[in-house]
């Protein structure tokens, strides 16, 4: 993705508080514990949206060989989507792949 900056950063999770290590093989964009992200980028990485508001899991959709995660802002309403880490709660997923 040309409009990719790599942030594979710690951070202590707004929703659930939990310490999120980085990733390590890519971008780290939200908690593997709760699965919840922040609403912080205009373009991957860049950190440049003004909203920072919760990005909320609200259901699992079909991704190449794996699955994304799909999101609605609690703070704007705004549509996202990340791809499942390796380490994400699988209980979480199946959950979510029950909303579809």
């Amino acid at each position: 993705m040309k409009n990719f900056t790599m942030r594979d950063e710690e951070f202590i999770c707004e929703n659930c508080g939990e310490l999120v290590s980085p990733l390590g093989y890519t971008a780290r964009d939200h908690c593997p514990h709760c699965l919840y992200s922040k609403h912080v980028d205009i373009m991957p990485g860049d950190r440049q949206n003004t909203c920072k508001g919760l990005l909320k899991p609200i259901g699992i959709e079909k991704f190449k060989d794996t699955y994304k995660i799909l999101y609605k802002c609690t703070s704007c309403n705004e549509p996202h989507k990340n791809i499942m880490a390796k380490d994400d709660n699988m209980e979480l997923i199946i959950e979510l792949s029950k909303v579809n």
